[in-house]
């Protein structure tokens, strides 16, 4: 049984469109605007383009000096320099151009909801992606539940970090800012990453119970990720609504 691409492609949009609603009701005391939210989004989507010639530009200065396929180093390579590295820096990037400078962007939490509409928007491309190169029907199944539950929701909490972290810089003059986000989201989303490559080698090596234990990583990984960005979703609800008091006096 052959599933319509067009099936495909919805039924891989539908965990990005629920993260989206669940991060727009953090902010339902003061939504932002849906128009711009959408183009956040949107724009997040099409950052794919940017990262795929970032990626082709640093393989081609690599050239012969990468890593060997199917090495230990080349799933840390490809973790954080083609995927990690680069993603990040391209959801992020769609934040800062739309939305940094305008009136919209005045709360804290503010940096997170428009930070996860960029990540869900790449994510939403990459998900479908993802499951069209599917073989069969089992293996589709497969990668939609491990990709909602994992890469789509990851995407959204480590550009929200970097969204959070870059508005109370902004706001109010504390923490390591957009450098300090991105590090952290980099290094959480390259963590996740070379867990999932480390798996071949792993396996090639005969070390096949170690390489089911690394698919314990992405797990954690995500769990650590859903707790920092609920604590920091929480502060910045809390400043945020002692700055909305203050105005009305």
């Amino acid at each position: 049984m052959t599933v319509p691409p067009q099936w495909v492609a919805a039924a891989g949009a539908v965990p990005a469109l629920v993260a989206m609603w669940y991060f727009d009701r953090l902010d339902r005391a003061r939504p932002e605007p849906a128009g711009l939210r959408r183009k956040v989004a949107i724009f997040g989507g099409l950052s794919v383009i940017p990262v795929l010639i970032l990626v082709w530009i640093t393989n081609e200065a690599v050239g012969s000096s990468a890593p060997a396929p199917g090495t230990y180093a080349e799933a840390w390579y490809t973790a954080f320099v083609g995927a990690a590295a680069p993603e990040e820096l391209c959801k992020i990037g769609v934040v800062y151009w739309l939305v940094w400078r305008r009136p919209e962007f005045d709360e804290r939490m503010d940096g997170i909801v428009y930070a996860a509409r960029a990540g869900l928007g790449f994510a939403l491309v990459e998900n479908v992606l993802y499951l069209l190169g599917s073989v069969d029907i089992a293996s589709l199944v497969v990668t939609w539940v491990l990709r909602a539950l994992l890469a789509v929701p990851g995407h959204a909490l480590w550009t929200g970090m970097m969204g959070y972290m870059a508005a109370r810089r902004r706001f109010d003059g504390v923490g390591p800012g957009i450098i300090g986000g991105y590090v952290l989201a980099v290094f959480l989303h390259g963590i996740y990453d070379v867990a999932l490559f480390a798996t071949g080698p792993l396996q090639a090596d005969g070390k096949q119970d170690l390489a089911y234990a690394m698919l314990a990583v992405p797990v954690i990984v995500i769990v650590m990720s859903w707790v920092i960005v609920k604590r920091m979703a929480r502060t910045a609800l809390r400043l945020d609504d002692a700055d909305a008091v203050r105005a009305r006096r």
